[in-house]
């Protein structure tokens, strides 16, 4: 059966769809002994001979499904051009996975790692809608104001966040914070900071704690399990 070639790739854990097209317009990738460089081109794996970067593309990758509980100071890439950490530094297994979305450096919690095209486009992609919950901790005593504010959806420069589910776990005046849940369904860069900024509020936390209804409560941190059957189910419903 054909499928697109960034499809494949994307499916034997090399790079997520996107990456493979960046890959394919460079010329990284053979067909048959022949760079290709046409994101439409269609390839057969059972009979076709698919290279990346001289290397022979295998069709028999095991399909895998991680679930980390990233600390603060790794960053979400397969590499680093500057050397920093990665989460990948935590996952050791014989399978090439790669981040499914993304969590900036200073953000820990739930991640998830894939081998898996498709999966990943269906988690990723904004029509599926998959929420997202956060642990934020801000500076000061938030208000019920600022909370509806978030609720409804702020300007964050650019863009204009959807509603929210918004609530106020604990507010501490002796350490001037607040301790407060965010559920969005959104991934613009950086949105629960900028969302809390955008109502006077600075973020001092940030913790993901579920992808869906997923969570990492039981997961230590720099620590990572399969996801079960009945997650991915649940998460792709």
């Amino acid at each position: 059966m054909e499928e697109r070639l960034q499809k494949f790739l994307a499916n034997q854990g090399i790079c997520s769809r996107r990456k493979a097209e960046e890959y394919i317009l460079a010329g990284k990738v053979k067909v048959n002994g022949v760079v290709v460089t046409e994101l439409g081109t269609k390839v057969n794996p059972q009979v076709d001979e698919i290279e990346f970067e001289g290397q022979l593309v295998s069709n028999t990758v095991k399909k895998v499904y991680i679930l980390l509980n990233k600390p603060i100071g790794y960053v979400t890439t397969v590499k680093d051009q500057f050397h920093r950490d990665t989460v990948m530094d935590l996952i050791h297994i014989k399978e090439k996975v790669v981040p499914v979305g993304r969590l900036d450096m200073y953000t820990s919690g739930a991640l998830i790692l894939s081998n898996d095209g498709d999966f990943i486009y269906q988690v990723t992609h904004p029509k599926h809608e998959i929420t997202k919950t956060y642990n934020v901790t801000v500076r000061g005593s938030v208000t019920e104001e600022e909370i509806g504010q978030l609720k409804k959806g702020v300007d964050i420069g650019d863009y204009t966040t959807k509603p929210a589910g918004v609530k106020i776990l604990k507010i501490e005046p002796e350490k001037n914070i607040s301790r407060i849940e965010i559920t969005i369904h959104e991934g613009k860069n950086r949105q629960v900071r900028k969302m809390c900024e955008a109502v006077g509020r600075k973020v001092v936390g940030l913790h993901r704690s579920k992808i869906g209804n997923i969570q990492v409560k039981e997961l230590k941190l720099g620590t990572w399990r399969y996801l079960t059957e009945k997650e991915l189910e649940g998460l792709l419903k």
